[in-house]
């Protein structure tokens, strides 16, 4: 395979493993850099192993059904995957305070359910950086933290 789909590998497994509907945080030890960085829209960047792992932990107790999955093919070209993705899940958890805009009360059972795109930064098989554009206005909106003009 060459260096492109090995990459893509790297990150079908990263999508499927972390993001996907049954989350296995080993993922992280096994093709997370140890210093990576997430960075989406909606929350901190978080830098990592252990910060990573904290903040997927949190966001899952918040919403035990979360989900996300690849809607196109990836693209790859050098070190970098490029994913387009939809998902989301069902606040039926904790209180959730990470998101920039402000915290989610315990339980509201707001669902939420948006699209994005995700710039992925993979070096001899390990995953660098990840770099999540969402429409996060849209899960904004649907969670309460932002009202309709």
């Amino acid at each position: 395979m060459s260096n492109e789909e090995d990459n893509k590998a790297v990150v079908v497994r990263w999508f499927t493993e972390f993001w996907g509907k049954d989350a296995n945080l080993a993922v992280i030890d096994d093709i997370a850099a140890p210093d990576m960085l997430l960075q989406y829209f909606l929350h901190e960047p978080r830098r990592g192993r252990e910060d990573i792992k904290a903040f997927m932990t949190d966001f899952r107790a918040a919403f035990p059904d979360l989900n996300f999955w690849g809607t196109a093919d990836l693209i790859a070209e050098g070190d970098y995957v490029v994913g387009q993705w939809e998902g989301g899940g069902t606040h039926t958890g904790p209180t959730f305070d990470d998101f920039l805009l402000g915290g989610v009360p315990a339980a509201t059972g707001r669902k939420m359910h948006f699209t994005g795109k995700t710039v992925l930064k993979v070096v001899d098989g390990m995953i660098v950086e990840e770099h999540g554009l969402d429409d996060g206005l849209t899960a904004m909106m649907q969670l309460g933290l932002i009202r309709k003009a």
